[in-house]
């Protein structure tokens, strides 16, 4: 019986501080959408207002009609397909090779993958515009969307944990097929990419939101209103008039911005969590 209400109230103690803690998290969230209902001046009244009175809905117009909010919005879903679509294919592909393919310096090749992830992007910021430049890529689709395709800046973890989840799936599949005449490409796109769908929903969601969300690495190569993405668009309600950050629209245009990314990561945040805890496993 004691043991019995023990474990009761060790509950409601976990169950507590899991509420509390997950209201902590959506105080931000709750705060950009009140902040993006409010006028100006009401923003930093004390004690914050929670629940704006008026609404101000008419911010979400405006945030369209003061910035060319919408050519951000199509460049940075163009952007964004373009790159987990490239990643899909490079970082799969590259994966399945590093697990399942022998062939001479592979564990070499391996292991300077992944000393690429100790690099800062700080560090790669000049050579990489040099490079772009050169390429007469500036202002284009092309320089925002070909180096991540390929797999640059972030593709190195994403082929790593492709490995870990094709390293566990077992020979004999393999052998099977072979003994039926698949061809190797076959046994990739048939046999091995349905049985790891958790791990690719997670190289989904950490490409759709680090593609979504950059902001750096667009603001090297692009230079002109109509190749920015919503990041860029967003920072661009900062001093926007009479040196004044115009709050109210900014949190705005970052609700806006945040809905696709909270849509994704519903859908997928079954296999994004078993995507996780799976990555550490040993190939």
């Amino acid at each position: 019986m004691a043991k019995s209400i023990k474990g009761i109230i060790f509950k409601i103690i976990v169950y507590a501080l899991v509420i509390l803690g997950a209201i902590g998290m959506l105080m931000p969230f709750f705060w950009m959408v009140s902040t993006s209902l409010k006028d100006i001046n009401s923003i930093f009244v004390i004690p914050p207002q929670w629940i704006p009175k008026p609404c101000h809905w008419e911010n979400y117009k405006r945030v369209f009609e003061l910035l060319n909010f919408g050519r951000y919005y199509l460049n940075t879903i163009i952007v964004t397909a373009g790159r987990v679509i490239g990643m899909f294919f490079t970082c799969t592909m590259a994966g399945y090779a590093f697990a399942r393919l022998e062939f001479p310096g592979r564990n070499i090749l391996f292991f300077m993958l992944l000393s690429s992830l100790m690099l800062p992007f700080e560090v790669l910021m000049v050579p990489t515009f040099i490079l772009i430049k050169n390429l007469h890529w500036i202002n284009t689709y092309q320089a925002l969307i070909v180096p991540q395709a390929l797999g640059a800046f972030g593709g190195a973890f994403n082929i790593f944990l492709m490995k870990q989840f094709f390293s566990t799936i077992p020979k004999e599949l393999e052998e099977a097929a072979i003994i039926e005449g698949a061809s190797p490409f076959r046994i990739f796109w048939s046999i091995m990419l349905p049985l790891v769908k958790p791990a690719l929903a997670a190289l989904l969601i950490f490409t759709f939101t680090s593609a979504w969300n950059d902001f750096t690495y667009p603001l090297i190569v692009t230079n002109t209103d109509n190749m920015k993405v919503l990041s860029l668009g967003i920072a661009g309600f900062k001093g926007f008039r009479e040196g004044m950050t115009q709050w109210n629209l900014m949190m705005a245009a970052s609700t806006i911005s945040i809905l696709p990314v909270v849509v994704v990561f519903i859908f997928a945040q079954k296999y994004f969590i078993e995507g996780i805890t799976t990555t550490g496993l040993k190939g």
